[in-house]
């Protein structure tokens, strides 16, 4: 069955058009959601609409309504809706262009895929999308969805274009409140040497199939174990361990990684094992700087 688009209408630049179909990117259809259900009965819980005045009250009986005093309301139809008329309600004029990266991610919002509607609108569609992805730009336009009109921009994704609708400057938050009372003084050089360093180590290409849900697949465990009849599992949590610092949870996290499991050392293993204070150079250095000392061990353990 064929995917049912969001919006449909023209893609238009300057005096070039062609018929275009819009469909959401994601879904969430896969993911696990509950019911709220009677805990006797266990039938679903209907939620029905309630006036204070007169109780339920059928769906069918309710209308849209804008609150522009408190309490005090418009009515707004359909037909009221339908009459306002803009040009991004079945076209979407592209209005400028802009380089690749310099659309800040914090104003995008929603994804979506864009395909051509229909085989004489693929020709038009291409070179549009070629000229596009050869010139490294995204398309700005403007479109309505759900009732509101969206900024959206529009880039080349292999044989179609990629959609993503762009938040209201409204919406984003300024940072000031936020960041304001961040010091703005510079690391330690040596310090900052060595975070860079276990960035590096830690440098992959990006795949998001390495980065499951590990909760859901958890919920998804629980949820087939009762079916079974058992008893759910209850897996216990990693220990996090005395971590006082950044460096501290990278120290911990990149130990881990760099080399096998540890095997169970015994008591005679731990009295052979030289002190502490001698291995590391003194207790008094660590003290001295144990933001560095961490570091560095976390290096010297990496490279190991």
């Amino acid at each position: 069955m064929a995917p049912r688009a969001s919006w449909k209408g023209y893609l238009k630049l300057s005096l070039v058009s062609c018929p275009v179909r819009l469909y959401p990117a994601t879904s969430a259809s896969e993911r696990i959601s509950f019911n709220q259900l009677h805990k006797d009965t266990h039938n679903r819980i209907n939620m029905k609409p309630v006036d204070p005045e007169l109780g339920l009250v059928e769906r069918s009986d309710l209308v849209k309504g804008y609150e522009y005093e408190d309490k005090q309301y418009i009515i707004i139809d359909d037909a009221d809706l339908e009459a306002v008329r803009i040009e991004s309600n079945h076209t979407m004029n592209i209005e400028a262009f802009v380089d690749e990266h310099s659309v800040d991610v914090i104003y995008q919002d929603a994804p979506y895929y864009l395909a051509p509607d229909g085989a004489m609108a693929e020709e038009t569609f291409a070179v549009l999308r070629e000229a596009m992805r050869k010139s490294g730009k995204l398309a700005i336009a403007r479109l309505v969805l759900s009732s509101r009109e969206r900024v959206v921009t529009i880039g080349a994704r292999e044989n179609g274009m990629f959609v993503c609708t762009l938040r209201n400057p409204n919406e984003v938050r300024g940072t000031a409140e936020y960041f304001g009372n961040i010091p703005a003084g510079k690391p330690d050089p040596e310090m900052l040497q060595l975070a860079e360093a276990l960035i590096k180590q830690k440098e992959t290409t990006f795949d998001p199939k390495n980065y499951e849900d590990r909760y859901e697949i958890a919920l998804m465990v629980m949820i087939r174990e009762k079916l079974k009849g058992h008893k759910p599992i209850i897996a216990a949590a990693p220990e996090r361990g005395n971590v006082i610092n950044l460096m501290d949870a990278l120290k911990a996290s990149l130990s881990q990684s760099a080399k096998p499991p540890a095997r169970s050392k015994s008591k005679a293993d731990e009295a052979a094992k030289p002190a502490t204070k001698s291995a590391r150079g003194g207790a008094g250095a660590a003290k001295e700087n144990p933001l560095k000392a961490n570091l560095l061990k976390a290096v010297g353990k990496s490279k190991g």
